[in-house]
């Protein structure tokens, strides 16, 4: 087959798909579909993917094909998160607690980790937190620590993790010393006492989490529950 005839297939696939797909998945997907008289190949794939890149870096179109969680997946142009947002509505803005956020965060630069080692570093019990990025799919179980007393648990970033913050692999995040380096402004008495009235479970501060246009992580307190 012709990259250009396998071309649309692979963008039907990519369009249709409700999460990324990796160029193995639709390698699969297309010899499963039976559209050619021979067996596709990895470098066809591709080599169509690549062609799909190029034709969706021009300006005009409102989306293009990314790479994000180690899949492709079409995605809007960031000009036009503002529009699409008024037609998803709630959608577009996912809950995250604080404390999940504080230890969602311990778990992508420290992982695989035991919830022993994340609470020695919170500080604080983590059962709830932990609980709740499960349930979200943000962390999954990747193992247990043979070498610790009681093989306990080691949790790990997902692919939907990954999914979420754009990213293809943990090691896109920032670097430590990145993060260390950026400039945080103090926290004011008003504001621990207001995280203070608002405690559930481990420590969790119910907040909203939206991104702006330019791409930054706003993080909004509410007293509304989580979702």
């Amino acid at each position: 087959m012709e990259i250009s005839q396998l071309v649309p297939h692979i963008e039907a696939l990519i369009s249709a798909s409700d999460k990324p797909l990796t160029t193995l998945e639709i390698v699969e997907l297309v010899n499963d579909a039976d559209i050619a008289d021979e067996k596709i190949l990895l470098d066809n794939v591709e080599a169509a993917i690549e062609t799909i890149l190029e034709k969706y870096s021009a300006d005009f179109y409102p989306f293009e094909v990314k790479q994000i969680g180690g899949g492709w997946q079409f995605l809007t142009r960031k000009d036009y998160h503002k529009t699409v947002a008024q037609l998803n509505g709630e959608k577009f803005l996912k809950r995250l607690s604080a404390a999940s956020l504080e230890t969602l965060a311990i778990i992508a630069y420290k992982q695989p980790i035991t919830k022993g080692e994340i609470e020695s570093i919170r500080g604080v019990n983590c059962d709830y937190s932990v609980q709740k990025l499960l349930e979200k799919e943000l962390i999954i179980i990747s193992g247990r620590n043979e070498k610790q007393p009681g093989q306990p648990l080691l949790y790990s970033t997902s692919r939907n993790f990954m999914d979420y913050f754009g990213i293809n692999s943990a090691d896109e995040l920032p670097q430590i010393k990145e993060v260390a380096e950026t400039a945080v402004e103090p926290t004011s008495v008003q504001d621990t006492l207001f995280a203070q009235e608002h405690r559930a479970g481990d420590g969790e501060t119910d907040v909203a989490l939206s991104v702006t246009e330019e791409g930054e992580l706003i993080i909004n307190k509410d007293d509304e529950e989580e979702a």
